[in-house]
């Protein structure tokens, strides 16, 4: 369904990824610290483009590149340096590959990002790197570092995808209780790994240690604050390995200071080298330059991994971390993807008809079960296409249909056939390996086989008829079973042409 033939690689990234690529006989290029302006021109030459967190992929990157560049592969955790709601506008498949830990057993940067994090929770309870310091300068203070067991403590993760979870289990070796939130894990798939799921505000005052583990957008923007951490458990202690931007670092400072935050551990911050000295400098903060992901084991496999993916949609057997692309990761398999390509067929016949189809209904046989939002975008991409909308795709089609005011809603059905409805039109067929079969309109069936392909002409009258200068390009013609007439032309017809087909409208597959 998507190819992918060229990458550019705009970022420092491990030789595995160019050599699998080119293992698989993609065209590998690599080009970094390339502008913006640079990126428009260049990526009009490829079908992809890797990144890792140093180049930004912006909308105006996207817009001027889009109907060529078909994917943005990001080598690590969080998409912050991409426009995805750009990316998806334009029908540009973004992956990352640190998505949720089920999706991907490798787990990318995931299991450095955690460790990291676990080493950080255990120095601020040891006090490990003022001990170090104190020891280089020459001193032997055993007293002024006593520190505390993690034992028995509540540990808060904010973000229970793949790297908390990660930490998670790692620290409950250690005897931590293990509280989280995250919006779209459920309590008993939280349950399964020991995490008790609680609200935020339930969270605050119950934690001896918070870690958070989310991507930066506006909702988690300073999540923590001058606000929620007045409401936290005095002497906590904060971690942040995620991303700089979800701690307010100004009241992180004002909070150590005054004593309510007992010390706090951050690898990231909001400007990065940092410039806000206050937090860098302070007694009670450990800090470390992004080194979450900065181990050989992750480089290489990051590297590795956003490479398989693109192999992988290559050859139709899996798409991993998609942001964007929930409909064309569920059809990479031919068989089901016949379904979604018939629903787009189906629906390019059924808005020829009904000049106004907005309001769809697709009944599916248990067959495609399961396969609902990529036949609600495959429909809108039929509707679409028979207006003559141009860009619109699997990816994009949810977004184009809003705003044509579009709705699409699956239906099981009685039967092993698709039906598409739209008020007192619908449409009748399934999928084949040669293309998708029409068998009936508005009811009246077809007495023989029709395939999608070519130009079709529909009647839903009884007594249309195919001009007589026609008929050397007509392929096959049937009279429906009720009323109505179909006419499937071989070779293409002229404007003028398809103006003497009276009481037929037309269809180009």
């Amino acid at each position: 369904m998507i190819s992918i033939k060229s990458v550019l690689i705009a970022d420092e990234i491990e030789q595995e990824c160019v050599d699998l690529l080119q293992q698989n006989g993609l065209k590998v290029d690599k080009k970094i610290k390339q502008t913006e302006a640079q990126l428009c021109e260049l990526l009009k030459n490829y079908d992809a483009v890797i990144v890792r967190s140093a180049t930004k992929i912006t909308a105006k990157i996207l817009e001027s590149t889009a109907g060529s560049l078909k994917l943005v592969g990001r080598a690590g955790t969080g998409v912050d340096n991409i426009d995805v709601k750009a990316a998806t506008l334009h029908g540009i498949i973004n992956i990352f590959v640190s998505g949720p830990l089920l999706k991907n057993k490798n787990a990318g940067n995931s299991r450095s990002a955690a460790e990291l994090t676990c080493t950080l929770i255990l120095s601020l309870a040891r006090h490990v790197p003022s001990a170090h310091s104190s020891m280089k300068d020459g001193k032997w203070a055993r007293k002024d570092y006593m520190g505390e067991e993690v034992y028995g403590k509540t540990l808060a993760i904010i973000g229970l995808g793949r790297i908390g979870q990660e930490v998670a289990s790692r620290m409950q070796a250690f005897g931590m209780k293990v509280i989280g939130f995250d919006p779209i894990v459920s309590a008993d798939e939280a349950a399964k790994r020991n995490i008790a799921l609680k609200q935020l505000d339930e969270i605050w005052p119950l934690a001896d240690y918070i870690t958070v583990h989310v991507p930066l957008i506006p909702q988690t923007k300073d999540l923590l604050n001058r606000e929620t951490l007045k409401k936290c458990k005095a002497g906590v202690r904060i971690i942040n390995v995620a991303r700089g931007g979800i701690i307010n670092e100004s009241d992180l400072v004002d909070a150590l200071d005054s004593g309510h935050v007992g010390g706090a551990a951050v690898d990231v911050f909001t400007e990065e080298p940092p410039t806000f000295r206050p937090l860098v400098d302070h007694p009670k903060v450990i800090c470390t330059p992004h080194l979450g992901a900065s181990t050989i084991q992750a480089q290489q496999r990051v590297a590795v991994e956003v490479a398989e993916n693109i192999v992988n949609l290559n050859n139709g057997t899996g798409l991993f971390g998609a942001l964007n692309a929930a409909a064309l990761a569920a059809v990479l398999d031919d068989t089901k993807a016949q379904y979604v390509r018939a629903c787009t067929s189906l629906a390019q016949i059924l808005a020829t008809l009904s000049k106004d189809a907005k309001n769809i209904t697709v009944e599916f046989p248990n067959a495609s079960n399961g396969l609902q939002k990529a036949m609600q975008a495959g429909t809108i991409v039929g509707l679409l296409q028979a207006k003559n909308v141009e860009g619109v795709n699997l990816i994009n089609a949810e977004g184009y249909g809003s705003k044509e005011g579009i709705t699409v809603k699956c239906e099981a059905g009685s039967g092993n056939e698709l039906t598409i409805i739209a008020g007192d039109y619908k449409v009748r067929g399934y999928p084949s390996p040669a293309g998708t079969i029409i068998s009936a309109i508005n009811g009246n069936k077809i007495p023989v086989s029709l395939l999608a392909a070519g130009i079709l002409a529909i009647s839903t009258t009884s007594n249309s008829v195919v001009p007589e200068k026609l008929r050397p390009k007509l392929s096959v013609e049937y009279g429906l079973i009720g009323c109505g007439r179909v006419a499937l032309f071989s070779s293409e017809l002229t404007p003028e042409e398809i103006s003497t087909l009276q009481n037929f409208v037309v269809v180009h597959f």
